[in-house]
């Protein structure tokens, strides 16, 4: 975690569309360069209890969640007073990275970065690496299956 807290751009620097990877994604409004803070993951802070309760969202999309899990065993459910970063969708050649930092009350938050330049148009992208307790089999990896389409795609959205 950065000591720096960081700044990110407007919301117009985010269009949330139609995505030919997975239902909707965001695509860059202008151009973005490499290090730019484009925005923050918002959400409600809960706990995994509380979102192993709420599971699933969509119950003919089981696997499908808003949650990201952070370091301090909490969770942000973006689709509770979440924003436009929850459509960002996953690939395993990513355009950004997603980073945690400590607000001036030292709340976690966290905040998606451009890891390379990035045209107006383009959609964004970040690396799951969910976590799945237990053994990944061939059937978790299925249910998690990754259709970002790269070269060095390894199949699923699960951590390596």
């Amino acid at each position: 975690m950065s000591k720096k807290f960081p700044k990110p751009l407007k919301k117009s620097a985010v269009l949330v569309q139609d995505s030919n990877i997975h239902g909707r994604g965001v695509f860059a409004s202008q151009d973005l360069e490499k290090g730019t803070c484009i925005i923050e993951y918002k959400g409600e802070r809960i706990s995994w209890k509380k979102a192993l309760e709420r599971h699933p969202h969509d119950p003919e999309q089981p696997n499908h969640t808003f949650y990201f899990s952070l370091s301090n065993a909490k969770v942000i459910d973006g689709k509770v007073n979440g924003n436009d970063a929850k459509w960002i969708n996953h690939s395993c050649a990513p355009n950004c990275i997603a980073n945690e930092f400590k607000d001036h009350k030292g709340r976690l938050r966290v905040f998606l970065f451009s890891r390379k330049n990035i045209k107006i148009g383009d959609e964004l992208f970040y690396d799951y690496s969910l976590e799945i307790e237990g053994k990944k089999t061939k059937a978790l990896k299925k249910d998690y299956q990754c259709r970002c389409g790269k070269k060095k795609c390894r199949g699923t959205m699960l951590s390596k």
